[in-house]
């Protein structure tokens, strides 16, 4: 059972929660702080926590449930559990279901808008894994899906989504969207020839790192309006800076002569930059 529960957990890629979880977090104090002048429960965050659990073990196992044939195809992904014979699809699928009810129990147990909004998140989490067939936009339904988690995490504890929340939701939707573009770039022979749709596909290696790097000013451009509008100080400006810096440092190291570095950019930068941001957030709450 442990070795299985091991196997699960790397199928859904349990290390990459570093990505969303931080920014649910921090949504969930910066609505608390702003609307409710306090900061969220520990009962809210480990709901929040329990939701965002379900949420991407949800997401992420039907995206490998249903990308299995071409994953099987794919030299880069033929050893993910389904393909490779480790995990069976019936186990696969008492996994989604039982994700899923995950997600609405945590949800139940927070603001009442966190249940209207969840048909918006289940829908977008099923949507996004066919999006690769038939759209080039893949990437910004993947943005939006995972900027769920702090609109989630804001909604979950506020019982309102205001204008600073939408900001904050876009925001992170063009964070992920540019990485994922610039991780898309290793996959453009592959997803070609099987006819998969992307940015990297529809305008090649060099533009889309481009594009890449347009919607990362974006998102530089929303965590400074997020400064002024959620009223924040010092400390999130100088998390600002190192945020800014690490972004600046992952367009740096690729480039579309060399990509041997994309794993460092996707992986280890994104995952750091979400736990700078927050970082500096709570502290920045914490001593106002």
């Amino acid at each position: 059972m442990f070795k299985k529960a091991i196997i699960f957990l790397q199928m859904i890629k349990f290390e990459h929660t570093v990505f969303a979880l931080p920014f649910a977090f921090m949504g969930a104090m910066l609505g608390s702080v702003a609307l409710n002048q306090h900061l969220p429960t520990w009962a809210q965050i480990g709901w929040v926590l329990l939701a965002m659990f379900g949420a991407r073990s949800a997401a992420m196992g039907l995206n490998r449930l249903i990308d299995r044939v071409s994953d099987a195809k794919n030299p880069r992904t033929a050893n993910r559990a389904i393909p490779a014979g480790l995990l069976k699809i019936g186990e696969v699928i008492i996994f989604i279901i039982v994700s899923f009810v995950l997600l609405f129990w945590a949800a139940y147990k927070l603001d009442p808008l966190a249940i209207k909004l969840l048909p918006i998140a289940v829908i977008m989490l099923v949507v996004y894994s066919y999006t690769k067939r038939f759209t080039w936009l893949c990437h910004v339904v993947l943005g939006l899906t995972i900027a769920l988690a702090p609109l989630g995490g804001w909604a979950a504890v506020t019982g309102k989504v205001d204008w600073t929340a939408m900001v904050f939701f876009f925001t992170i939707t063009f964070w992920v969207a540019g990485f994922d573009i610039i991780y898309s770039c290793q996959d453009v022979e592959f997803d070609t020839k099987e006819g998969l749709y992307s940015i990297p596909v529809r305008f090649g290696v060099a533009r889309s790192l481009t594009i890449a790097k347009v919607m990362h000013i974006a998102t530089a451009i929303g965590f400074v309006a997020l400064y002024f509008m959620a009223d924040l100080g010092g400390w999130y400006i100088a998390g600002m800076i190192v945020a800014f810096l690490m972004l600046f440092y992952e367009h740096y190291i690729v480039s579309p002569s060399d990509l041997s570095r994309l794993q460092t950019a996707f992986f280890w930068m994104n995952g750091v930059l979400s736990i700078v941001v927050f970082s500096f957030t709570t502290i920045d709450l914490f001593i106002r």
